[in-house]
Formats: C-alpha cells, structure tokens, sequence
C-alpha cells in the first residue's frame, strides 16, 4: 500500500526541510509544499491542489506541518480523507494569536480597523483583513492528530493548545525547555524520536496505547 507524507513548512520555511524527516519515516514518500506568502486565502488553494495530485497515486495520505502550516492544513484539508497528522509547533487558534500580537504591539481593533494593516516592532504585520478571516473561517478538523509543543513556546499557549487537545482527537506531547522553532542538537532529537513514535502507530499495540490515551482526554 502506497502511503505518503505532504510536508507543509512554517513561516520562512520551504519544502526541502521534508528531507530532514525522510529518516523517521520509513515507507512513506515524502512531498514537500512550498508557499511564498503567508495570507490563507491563497495558500489553500496550493494545498488542496497538491492534495489532489498526490491522492492520484497513493492510497494513504498523511500530514506533517509546522508551525503556521498546521493552521494553513486544518483550513485547507478539513474536509479531506487524512490518516493522521502531526503538528510540530501548531498554530491552533489565529484569532487569538493575532490579537495576543495586537496585545503585544499596543494596537486596538477599532485603529486596526481605521488603518488597515499596522507594523509591529518584533516584524509582525498585523492585518484586519486577516483578522476577520479568522474569525470568519473557523476550524473543525476531526483528523488524528499528534502535536509537538514547547514548553517555552511564545506564540502559542498552554492553555490553548490544551483547549484543542480536548476538543479535538489530538494527543499532546511537550519538550520541556522547548522553543516554538526545534533547532538545537537536543530538540532536534527530542522531535525525530516523537515523530517515529508519531508516524509508526498503524499496529494494533500502539493503537490500543492511542486510544487510551484519547479516552482520558475527553
């Protein structure tokens, strides 16, 4: 059975970093996507696009994703036949990330609202044009699905990463003194290890530990 692998990178990323996971899952072809702006009103197309081809030739489709990608993935393919995906430092909830962001540079809704887009002094753009398409489109993804968290991650919360992991069949796994981006030899390590756990759950032992696992969350 044809099983692949559709990478999609985080913010500033590309497609060859699916190399890099090549080794943690054997068995699986691995295809990278690429996007070079950062809106989800036209980086869905690309990933429903790519879903396609790929669903041509293999019977199993699975998903990695990064950062921002896991957020791009869940717009994109919630409505899709997906096996399992793993989030590496998802963004679950844009609504409250951006306005955490509009929080952080001092901005309002309603001077958002008068100027449109404002530059933040950590490099953000904080758009109200993004911002009503969060709240417009909203996520329900019923997917397996395996997170990655960091325990020093500064974009995402705690608190809303367990939200999502209570409302959706998600199971959380989180690298103590992580950061958002794994970089360091440490959590490079930690990641390649979750993720040939992550992958390789298809036997009957494993799934038996996932659904347990399920089960205490709800």
């Amino acid at each position: 059975m044809k099983k692949a692998i559709i990478y999609i990178h985080g913010k500033g990323g590309n497609h060859l970093e699916a190399e890099s996971y090549k080794k943690n899952c054997p068995g699986f072809d691995i295809i990278g996507l690429d996007y070079e702006v950062d809106f989800p009103w036209i980086v869905i197309d690309k990933i429903k696009n790519i879903y396609e081809d790929v669903k041509k030739e293999y019977e199993k489709i699975y998903i990695i994703a990064n950062s921002i990608g896991a957020y791009f993935t869940m717009l994109s393919l919630q409505n899709y036949k997906i096996e399992r995906a793993l989030f590496i430092s998802p963004i679950l909830d844009m609504e409250r990330l951006i306005l955490d962001m509009m929080m952080w540079a001092n901005v309002s809704e309603q001077e958002l609202l008068e100027k449109g887009e404002i530059s933040t002094d950590f490099g953000e753009v904080l758009s109200w044009e993004y911002l009503c398409f969060a709240r417009k489109n909203k996520i329900n993804w019923e997917v397996p699905t395996e997170i990655l968290y960091a325990e020093n991650d500064n974009l995402t919360s705690l608190e809303t990463v367990n939200k999502f992991v209570k409302n959706h069949n998600a199971n959380l796994t989180i690298m103590e003194n992580g950061e958002h981006w794994f970089h360091t030899e440490e959590q490079i390590s930690f990641l390649d290890n979750w993720m040939k756990k992550s992958i390789n759950i298809d036997n009957p032992t494993q799934l038996a530990v996932q659904l347990n696992r399920f089960l205490k969350n709800i």
